[in-house]
């Protein structure tokens, strides 16, 4: 699917110097996007127009001296491993990678200049040497610190003091999930928590695992990883059906009805990841070029579930949100 069939964010050329635009249209530049994601899903069509949007604000304009080839896996691995290597073929000056199409891209080339966004853990992964020096041909930005699991599980504790259970709802085939977990159990003994990983990889494993999960009173859910973006939906609904207090990775879960959203400001990643592209386009090389970690985490609560759950959200949690959904 090309962006024209799905952006329409973008219109008009931006004002940039002339000089720019000389030297940049002197050749039409390729670059690929490979995301993991759907082109229908509304993040998704959000955190590309803002890449999108700061490309133009650098000079590059996809149809005069860029042109985008675009592949969306849609959560599935067969096509995201074909699209992969379709991209690596075309031999683009650079391709943009989101999430766990990481590794798959670089299965396919480990010559063709990488920008990742959105990847937990570059180094665990193996995908680069060190955030520093990542030493390859891919470089980008990590999707957190893994400091932040933990605050899931704080966050969660302290808007639903009764939770003495908690599923983490996860992708299996992430391949961060195991660290993920590890992080948050370990503070679960403190806070009187017991946790338990519960893998779900469609849509009806998510609604058969929540609905036993349920059946034990005093639950409540993180929502992690692909699950929080591709079924937040589902898992709203399934979380007012039994009434579980549920904290999402994805900040607009809790716009959506989900009762307390804490994360990355992603759209922040893709608006610096078109920064990297423009480097690279200029010549640098990703090897040289630092991993990043987020550096703004926002915290959203939606005060029309908490009441629907009977809960009262401490002042203190309130006076740290950066949005609140009255």
């Amino acid at each position: 699917m090309r962006r024209r069939e799905f952006i329409t964010v973008i219109g008009g050329a931006a004002a940039w110097p002339l000089a720019v635009r000389a030297q940049q249209a002197d050749r039409v530049r390729r670059i690929g996007v490979l995301s993991a994601m759907d082109a229908e899903n509304p993040d998704v069509q959000a955190r590309f127009a803002a890449f999108l949007q700061v490309l133009q604000q650098l000079g590059w304009t996809d149809g005069s001296n860029l042109r985008i080839d675009y592949r969306w896996g849609a959560g599935n691995a067969d096509d995201i491993r074909t699209y992969a290597a379709e991209l690596a073929a075309l031999a683009p000056d650079v391709i943009l990678v989101t999430g766990g199409a990481t590794e798959r891209l670089l299965q396919a080339t480990r010559a063709v200049p990488i920008v990742f966004v959105n990847v937990p853990d570059p180094v665990g992964a193996g995908i680069v040497d060190s955030l520093s020096r990542p030493g390859g041909n891919a470089t980008g930005f990590a999707q957190f610190e893994y400091s932040l699991c933990a605050k899931w599980l704080e966050l969660l504790k302290q808007i639903a003091p009764g939770v003495t259970r908690v599923a983490v709802l996860r992708d299996p085939t992430i391949p961060t999930g195991p660290a993920q977990f590890s992080t948050i159990q370990a503070l679960a003994p403190s806070l009187g928590v017991q946790v338990n990983p519960v893998n779900a990889r469609n849509a009806n494993e998510v609604e058969n695992r929540i609905a036993t999960f349920a059946r034990t009173p005093n639950g409540g859910l993180i929502v992690t990883g692909t699950p929080a973006v591709i079924y937040r939906h589902l898992i709203i609904n399934l979380a007012a059906q039994y009434k579980l207090p549920a904290i999402y990775a994805n900040l607009t879960a809790a716009v959506d009805g989900g009762l307390i959203s804490y994360g990355p400001d992603r759209l922040d990643q893709y608006r610096r990841a078109a920064g990297y592209v423009d480097r690279i386009l200029k010549g640098e090389k990703p090897a040289d070029l630092p991993v990043q970690a987020p550096t703004k985490y926002d915290l959203v609560i939606n005060l029309k579930t908490a009441k629907v759950l009977g809960l009262d959200i401490p002042t203190t949690v309130l006076a740290s949100a950066d949005e609140v959904i009255e």
